[in-house]
This record gives C-alpha cells, structure tokens and sequence, in this order.
C-alpha cells in the first residue's frame, strides 16, 4: 500500500523527466503558434497550414516502426537525446528562417519535417522510457502527472508565443531554442535508459512485432484506432489562424488563446484523474467522451464569438484529456516491457495519422468548402465513428476496469510465430 499512494515525483529520473517534457512542450508550441501565422501571412491560404501538419506526419510511417525497433533494442536515453537535439536544431533553423524575413513557406515545410523525424524516432524511446521510472503500482498515477505538466506547457506555450511573437517575431524562436537545449541536457542527467530495453532480432518480423501485438488485441487496436479517426475529422486546431484571423478578428494574441483552450480543459481533466480515476465502465466512458468531443467541434465551428469558441475549445480539450489517459493506460497494461517501444511507434503512428494528417484534412476541407463548414461536418463525422465503434469494437466498449487488464505475451509470441 505504500507504493499505491506514493508520489511519482519523489523519484529523481521521473521527475526530470518531467522536466524535460515540460521544456520540449513549451519550445514546440511556442514554435507552432508563430510558423501558423507567419505561414497563413504569406498567401492568406489555409492548404498551406495543411501542408505543413503533412510535412510533419510525413516521417512517421517511414520511421516510426524501426525507431519503436530501435527503442526495443538500444539505450532508449540515447535516442531521445538525438531526437531532442534535432529539434533543437529546427528552433535554431526557424529563428534563421525569420531573420531572413520569412517571405517562402517552403522552408517551414522542410523544418516542419524535421520536426516530424524528431518525433518519429523520439517519441517511442519516450514513452516506452515512463513505465520503468517509477513502481508499476503507481503507473496510472505517473501517467496522469505526465498528463497534466505536458497540458500545463500547451497552455502557457501559445499564450507565451502569442506574446513574444507580437513583440518581435524572432524572440519566439529564440526562446524556444533555449528550452531545447536545457531538454537536451536534462536527457543527458537521466539515469534510466542507458542500458539496451531488450535483445530483439534486426529482422522484419522482429520489426513488425509491435503490429502484430495491436492487431490481434482488439481492445488495444479499437482504442487507438478511435483516436485516429475521431480526431483526423474532428481536428480544428490546425484551422485556429484562420478562425483568429477571418471569423472571430482576435489577432496573433488571441490565436495563442485559442490554442491554450483546449490545453486548460485537459489540464483540469487531468488534475481530476489523479484525484478521481476512471473505475468502472472504462470502455463505455471512453466512447462517451469521444462522442461528447466532436459536439464541443460542431459549437465551436459555429461560434462567432470568441468567449464560446474558448469555452468549446476548453471542454473539448477536457473531454480529449479523459480519453488520452484511458487509452494511455491499457497500453502498458497489456503491453510485455520487451515490445513496449514498438507498440509505442504503432501508436505514435496512429496519434501523428489523427493531428498531422488530420491538420491536412482540415486545410483541405477548408480550401474547398470554407473553414466553419470544414469544422461542424468533422465533429459530426467524430460523433457518429464514436458510436459506430460501439459495434465494430464490442470488447472496448465492454471493458470495465482497467486493473483487469493484464499483458498479452502469450498471444504476441502465437502471433509471431504463427
């Protein structure tokens, strides 16, 4: 019982790595509300914001597979480490880029890019790496701590943004660039993920081992597949600098309000679930949330004032909150340590598919049919997949608490060598 009600952040390595999570979220959305901008400034054309959500998804099915192999196989701390050095040097590629005077959207696709491989390889070293940093009895409490300071930089990252970018365009990048190298020597300081996770074979099927776990537990593939599709039609962030700029007239400033919103309803979320968890009808509660999610889509597509846009965004955000942290525990809970990285990348591809593709779906949608018609048909479509999975993923709707969960080792290996 000691253990059960222990704090996380009285271990050293998970406390800096929350450290390191806090200054790698600020120095990204700081980044993302500037190049939204300044990218929408130079044609007035949402495709382009589009474009640069799939210039960042772009790596993820390319990379993601072998770097959850590479995360399954090498010291998980070195890789992050490489990752977080590569997006330290994209903050230092889009301060040049503005000094330059920002005039092409070209090279904020290329560095969009970069952004993409940093996460393609880091992100499954990343959080294979939070399991083995604390007691498994206390994991659903770390999760949720991981929860909230990762909301806690998404919404001082765009308010912060918002400002620095209106008092000069370059301070923005420059700060963030200061944060990434203080995550890439808080990587350096950990103690954990030095050694190799594991002695996976370099083959294929070895590779592949992550998808062969997902797709034969329908639990796990229905909820993160619910996370694609719901959130691929039912985004609108990437479509926020147009809503700032053409429907509600808030300027850079409040464009970082808008993209704080959603950051404050999850953060209150995820403060609620250290205190009160998810105990029964797990399953149910999951696809209710989702459902109530591309609702707050529809009033917020519809809005044209700015406190209800805020006051959508922020339940919304609430709403995504509870759905990440269900979805974020069944992983490891049916997930062996030794394919943890790979399942990790499966779905790390799937989140990057639901908020880089869907970044491009919605600029797509909004090239064609315009932004507000964009965003009220997405919530729609997210409404009816969260009941459609009700019947093609019967056993995650029937999942009641999540501490029966148990690994599936058996079932992987029969599937490997099946």
């Amino acid at each position: 019982m000691g253990d059960a009600r222990s704090s996380p952040l009285r271990y050293r390595d998970f406390t800096l790595f929350l450290g390191v999570m806090v200054a790698t979220g600020l120095a990204v959305e700081m980044s993302f509300v500037a190049i939204g901008w300044q990218v929408y400034a130079v044609r007035s054309n949402p495709l382009d914001l589009g474009l640069v959500g799939l210039a960042m998804f772009i790596p993820l099915p390319l990379l993601a597979l072998p770097a959850g192999h590479l995360a399954d196989r090498f010291p998980r701390r070195t890789i992050l480490a490489v990752a977080t050095a590569v997006d330290t040097a994209v903050m230092l590629g889009l301060l040049a880029v503005t000094r330059a005077g920002a005039s092409h959207t070209w090279p904020f696709f290329v560095l969009a890019f970069g952004t993409g491989v940093a996460s393609a390889v880091g992100a499954p070293a990343s959080r294979a790496m939070t399991p083995s940093l604390v007691p498994k009895s206390i994991l659903v409490r770390a999760l949720a701590f991981r929860s909230v300071v990762l909301q806690a930089a998404v919404i001082f990252g765009p308010a912060i943004g918002g400002l620095l970018f209106a008092v000069h365009q370059e301070l923005v990048y420059a700060v963030a660039a200061t944060l990434s190298f203080v995550a890439l020597a808080g990587v350096l300081l950990l103690h954990s993920g030095k050694e190799p996770a594991g002695d996976s074979s370099p083959d294929l099927a070895s590779v592949l081992g992550g998808v062969r776990l997902v797709k034969t537990t329908p639990v796990l593939l229905g909820a993160i597949s619910l996370d694609l599709f719901a959130v691929l039609f039912g985004g609108a962030v990437a479509l926020l600098p147009v809503f700032a700029k053409d429907v509600l007239h808030v300027g850079p400033a409040g464009l970082g309000l808008l993209r704080a919103a959603p950051a404050v309803g999850a953060t209150v979320s995820a403060v609620i679930l250290t205190r009160r968890p998810v105990v029964r009808h797990a399953g149910r509660t999951l696809l209710t949330v989702v459902a109530l999610y591309g609702a707050t889509i529809v009033v917020f597509g519809l809005s044209k004032w700015m406190w209800l846009s805020l006051v959508a965004l922020a339940i919304g955000g609430g709403l995504d909150m509870v759905s990440v942290v269900l979805r974020q525990t069944i992983l490891p809970l049916v997930t062996p340590d030794e394919l943890r990285g790979r399942v990790n990348a499966v779905e790390m591809v799937f989140i990057s598919a639901s908020n880089e593709l869907g970044a491009f779906e919605s600029g797509l949608a909004a090239a064609l049919v315009g932004a507000v018609p964009a965003v009220v048909l997405g919530g729609v479509v997210t409404i009816a997949i969260a009941v459609g999975w009700t019947r093609f993923f019967p056993a995650l709707a029937h999942v009641d608490r999540l501490d029966e969960l148990r690994p599936v080792a058996a079932r992987a290996e029969a599937a490997a060598t099946g």
